[in-house]
């Protein structure tokens, strides 16, 4: 675990990604694998209907396994989408097993645009979210776009009484002792390592 006291967060970030493009191309594997144990069988997975995962980037741990298990198990899987304005936001679109995507302007692949495919975020039931680094508290460092941050306001969902659960997924080697929140910074239920569950 890193102690984050006296670091900013470039610094932080710097850190702690340097550490998951480290991990070998079979502690990712493995990583990913008992990602998708820790998950498949948990009973706030069984129990969501709509799922959002992401495409892993840039070392961050792979929730593919979970996502083709999900697909198996009949279950509405999304990937998020860059909007192209604002070029800030984000929203997430229903993908099928062996859709063709193309990457988007990070390089990472997202489906190609059909509103008719998109949710809410409100009508979400489980949100998988990326980060750089977590700690025992529901606290997320991401990447530092805020992309995240600003697609999951609370303040636009306000009104609806459905909210998802958002549950990070990361590396036990993302852990830090206590990050530092910004106002914005929307908080997790849970965080999900290949190891443990911490709860927020």
């Amino acid at each position: 675990m890193i102690a984050a006291e006296g670091l900013s967060r470039p610094a932080l970030r710097r850190q702690l990604r340097q550490m998951r493009r480290g991990l070998s191309a079979s502690q990712q594997r493995l990583a990913a694998q008992k990602l998708r144990r820790q998950l498949a069988h948990h009973p706030l997975f069984r129990r969501a209907r709509h799922i959002a995962f992401y495409l892993p980037n840039d070392g961050e741990i792979d929730p593919r396994p979970l996502l083709r298990a999900a697909q198996k198990m009949g279950k509405a899987t999304y990937l998020p989408l860059l909007k192209s304005w604002p070029r800030t936001r984000m929203v997430f679109q229903r993908i099928e097993p062996g859709e063709r995507l193309r990457p988007n302007r990070f390089g990472i692949d997202e489906p190609r645009v059909s509103p008719a495919r998109q949710r809410p975020v409100w009508a979400l039931d489980l949100i998988l979210m990326p980060l750089v680094g977590f700690d025992e508290h529901g606290g997320r460092l991401g990447m530092g776009g805020g992309f995240y941050d600003r697609s999951l306001a609370y303040r636009s969902m306000r009104k609806k009484s459905h909210k998802p659960t958002l549950l990070g997924l990361a590396h036990e080697c993302q852990k830090v002792d206590r990050l530092t929140l910004a106002s914005w910074d929307v908080t997790l239920h849970a965080t999900v390592t290949e190891e443990n569950w911490y709860a927020g």
